[in-house]
């Protein structure tokens, strides 16, 4: 069951193309699907506002947009896993098997997501068209993200269990592991993921910021919980130290 450096390409490959695919038509926005688009009806905030904004049914979009924005930002993190995934399953089933694992991360982070955009609505409703929401979840995330129990989410990540190769187990543990997996990634990205979606403008580029910063830290050894001035920022170290091989 041992991939080759080709097959091994060829996941990163295949995973990277549909996230780029997917952002795309993220950076579209078809439909406006990252914002409330009914928010100049809420100027007076307060509960009626809420309520108005529920009768509108935003949800549904935001949820579609929430969706996307997850596949499109968190696939490249997949890499590894799946990578892992296929090299303990036999190989006409590694494809289901990956999809399971899929599944089951994405379902931690669509029921993350329906928490948040109900959030999303309240604040809108309450303060709109406001960065004050922003910036306070911003110096938020900044907390969490020197704090030991983002380290050990973190950590928890690199985390890969045994999983059975054969029979309706490999199809439980992949799909259990994808819910693990999903559980560690919101611990440590929760913060991040929410940020761009409190901004009244400048939501596109906030993501393309937080997903290079995700990305990064995903990258970085494991390390001792602790509280620590850390920006992880392997990821740049990486891109500057090719471009100064190249020259």
């Amino acid at each position: 069951m041992k991939m080759s450096f080709i097959n091994r390409n060829l996941i990163s490959l295949t995973v990277i193309g549909i996230s780029v695919v997917l952002w795309v038509f993220l950076l579209w926005n078809p439909g406006d699907l990252m914002t409330v688009k009914h928010c100049h009806v809420t100027m007076n905030g307060g509960p009626q506002s809420f309520k108005m904004l529920l009768e509108m049914n935003p949800l549904s979009d935001m949820m579609a947009g929430w969706i996307l924005m997850v596949f499109a930002m968190m696939l490249p993190k997949l890499i590894v896993p799946l990578q892992i995934i296929s090299e303990h399953t036999f190989k006409h089933m590694r494809f289901l098997v990956s999809i399971c694992f899929i599944t089951g991360y994405a379902l931690i982070w669509i029921l993350i997501g329906f928490l948040i955009n109900i959030f999303i609505l309240l604040v809108n409703a309450n303060m709109p068209n406001s960065y004050i929401p922003a910036i306070v979840l911003g110096l938020i995330a900044l907390i969490w993200q020197f704090s030991p129990v983002k380290q050990k989410c973190l950590n928890k990540g690199h985390s890969h269990p045994v999983l059975a190769a054969w029979g309706i187990k490999a199809y439980t543990d992949a799909f259990s592991f994808g819910l693990v997996h999903g559980l560690w990634c919101v611990g440590a990205g929760w913060a991040l993921m929410l940020f761009p979606m409190l901004l009244p403008e400048g939501h596109h580029i906030a993501m393309l910021v937080v997903t290079f910063i995700m990305l990064s830290e995903h990258m970085e050894h494991p390390r001792l919980p602790r509280w620590r001035i850390s920006f992880r920022l392997k990821l740049l170290r990486i891109i500057t130290s090719q471009n100064l091989l190249k020259s």
